[in-house]
């Protein structure tokens, strides 16, 4: 990737590192799946916000691509008339629709397309807490969803979205195919005794983003049998060269997509030479959309990041995000 192509890693580490410490936890989950009825919608946000959704949605936005591919996979597509500006780059076929700024949209614009819902992640609420109050006076509902930090609450932002159409359903079906491949993972992970130390990087020098526990991309390194190197640090966090050398990784996973060549970039650093996965060049490229959008494609991730890790006890898993 080019480094005038924004990263959208760059962009989630900006307001993640902002918005982890205070976003709410949802306080209710998505109802059964019941013929689609107002007493069957969901009543409150994945930010605990009470929402009051019409029982028919056919004109939807969507600013965040990990919500845009939900709707994909939900069979929801056609029924978007905004995205944001990045979702074009990971879900094809929206170019001609009307583009908004995730952070700061422009909120006239979308009242002119008439939504019957809005939905934005956390990110859309780095500058203000209620951005969307103008949209919401009109009796617009938006729905709040917050970058979850667990697996098991990603897959419930996709029981929401999916919860949003009437379409239980198909979201349970997603999540089930998701929980039998991290179980088909997990029990390899189980397995491996001499465990690979991973650093995985989320950008690069001059300012190097990790991560602790407490994330969703910490959760799967130890599903895949492996230590994350900051594992006694908590959630997104800045690292110093310094500290990332003397973490001595045995692995060294990378999504940055905003270089030509981010695996080469480690390898070719200077003072890295002793660096255990730079001696023995164990650093590798995970999809970036894949590890960095919360929804079904973190298996992908997973998969990739299992393979990469321990290739030989992965060899049967399947090609990660082949078609």
């Amino acid at each position: 990737m080019k480094r005038a192509a924004t990263s959208l890693v760059t962009v989630l580490m900006a307001a993640l590192l902002t918005l982890t410490a205070c976003s709410a936890k949802p306080t209710s989950e998505s109802p059964a799946d019941p013929p689609t009825t107002a007493a069957s919608l969901p009543t409150v946000d994945r930010a605990g916000n009470p929402i009051t959704l019409p029982p028919e949605i056919t004109r939807v936005i969507s600013l965040a691509p990990s919500i845009t591919q939900v709707l994909d996979a939900l069979g929801l597509k056609d029924r978007l008339v905004g995205i944001d500006t990045q979702t074009p780059r990971y879900v094809p076929g929206l170019d001609s629709l009307p583009q908004f700024d995730m952070m700061q949209p422009d909120l006239e614009a979308m009242l002119a397309l008439q939504p019957d819902l809005v939905l934005v992640s956390g990110i859309s609420l780095y500058a203000s807490d209620d951005p969307f109050k103008p949209l919401k006076d009109v009796g617009i509902p938006v729905a709040v969803i917050p970058t979850s930090n667990s697996i098991e609450d990603v897959m419930k932002d996709i029981q929401f979205i999916a919860g949003c159409f009437g379409k239980q359903a198909e979201g349970e079906a997603i999540v089930a195919q998701m929980r039998a491949e991290i179980d088909r993972i997990a029990a390899i992970g189980a397995t491996i005794t001499e465990k690979k130390r991973v650093m995985f990087e989320i950008a690069p020098l001059p300012t190097i983003y990790s991560f602790g526990s407490g994330v969703f991309l910490h959760e799967m390194l130890e599903l895949i049998g492996a230590e994350n190197v900051f594992a006694d640090h908590q959630g997104w966090m800045a690292v110093t060269e310094e500290s990332a050398i003397a973490a001595n990784p045995d692995v060294i996973l990378t999504n940055v997509n905003d270089i030509d060549d981010p695996v080469q970039e480690i390898l070719s650093r200077s003072g890295w030479e002793n660096v255990t996965a730079v001696k023995n060049r164990a650093v590798y490229y995970i999809d970036t959309a894949a590890s960095s959008l919360p929804n079904h494609h973190i298996v992908d991730a997973l998969k990739q990041m299992a393979r990469a890790v321990y290739p030989d006890q992965y060899a049967a898993i399947g090609n990660p995000l082949a078609p």
